[in-house]
């Protein structure tokens, strides 16, 4: 049964920073061909905002944090990371992890991978 798990959330101030890490596990077919952040605000949706490809590390960013927000990754761990730099207060959000075994799936939004943690809470105060 794969699971995904997410750490790191907190409460910071405008302009700060915060590291979200995150670890899959449980698929036992081969390697996690994607792993992902999205995140969802109470009264929006969600919104799909980082993805990086295990194989060679490519990323991908909505424009809303491009610049600010870097994804990285352990592979010897199945762990993602989610560095957040230059924190506004509409990043406020719960932030989830996913991954997919796919690559026609990793095609998708983030949002919608099919293995995603629990959340964890971010917020930003001005």
């Amino acid at each position: 049964q794969v699971q995904v798990a997410e750490s790191g959330g907190g409460s910071v101030q405008a302009g700060g920073s915060l590291r979200l890490s995150c670890t899959a596990s449980g698929y036992t077919s081969g390697n996690y061909y994607c792993m992902g952040w999205f995140r969802q605000a109470p009264g929006k949706e969600r919104e799909g905002i980082a993805k990086i490809y295990t194989s060679g590390g490519r990323t991908v960013y909505a424009d809303s944090v491009e610049g600010r927000f870097t994804i990285s990754q352990d592979n010897a761990k199945n762990t993602v990371y989610l560095q957040m730099d230059s924190l506004k207060s509409e990043d406020s959000a719960t932030y989830y992890c996913a991954a997919e075994t796919t690559g026609d799936n990793c095609k998708r939004s983030s949002r919608e991978y099919g293995y995603r943690g629990q959340g964890t809470q971010v917020t930003v105060s001005s």
